[in-house]
């Protein structure tokens, strides 16, 4: 007779599931300002706040990885320091060229910044 392991396995979850991390507090991050989020793993993220809306993209620049979070903030657009590629940040296109940036949803709760990412396996 055949035996069946019925226990559920908790690590093998919907590979769609979604995670959020809390960023800073909303005072951490003033108008017209970018700041840079590690996450586990390596990837980092860039949140901007754009006249008390804000926004999160990844952080590298796809042209040569630079960091998009020790660019220039111009409205909308964040500008790579390396080489100026120019991305709008509630998007992910590149005005420059035809590449885009990964955004993600933002939201505020109780003064905090909150960035949703989607993981997959």
């Amino acid at each position: 007779m055949q035996s069946f392991d019925t226990n559920t396995n908790d690590a093998a979850q919907s590979p769609d599931r979604n995670q959020t991390f809390v960023v800073g507090g909303i005072d951490d991050l003033r108008p017209g300002a970018c700041i840079r989020f590690a996450l586990p793993g390596g990837d980092e993220l860039a949140v901007y706040n754009v006249n008390g809306e804000y926004y999160a993209t990844e952080n590298f620049c796809p042209h040569r990885g630079a960091l998009l979070s020790d660019g220039a903030l111009c409205g909308h657009i964040i500008e790579c320091g390396l080489h100026g590629w120019q991305f709008d940040v509630r998007s992910g296109e590149c005005l420059t060229v035809r590449e885009t940036i990964r955004t993600y949803q933002v939201r505020i709760e109780d003064g905090l910044i909150k960035v949703e990412l989607s993981c997959q396996s």
